[in-house]
């Protein structure tokens, strides 16, 4: 029977090897040289942080939350390198969603 930590890894690494995932790190590197991209991703992930804080307290998201998830949709998509990490992202998510599938399969059984 194989190790399951070797399994994970060699996991870990197959995901790393993906087109997919490259794509994503290559878009990450690109919004990192570009000062506006970053401003804007780094204001995008403070607020999406203080959304999950807020939800985790057991708080729903207002209107007021509603309408700045839309603006900052809005502003995500017109920046171009940012759409292009978000559809990258999107195409990776998929074999990410397939592997907790995979993964989490036998828990569900127990269920």
């Amino acid at each position: 029977m194989a190790n399951v930590y070797d399994l994970a890894n060699n996991l870990e690494r197959a995901i790393r090897a993906l087109p997919e995932y490259q794509t994503v790190a290559e878009n990450k590197a690109k919004i990192d040289a570009d000062a506006e991209a970053k401003a804007l991703f780094d204001e995008f992930t403070a607020f999406q942080e203080g959304l999950y804080a807020k939800m985790q307290a057991g708080q729903m998201p207002t209107e007021e939350d509603q309408v700045a998830i839309q603006g900052m949709g809005v502003k995500l998509e017109s920046n171009p390198i940012l759409k292009a990490y978000i559809e990258a992202q999107q195409a990776l998510s998929v074999y990410l969603s397939d592997i907790e599938k995979i993964v989490f399969s036998p828990l569900k059984d127990l269920n």
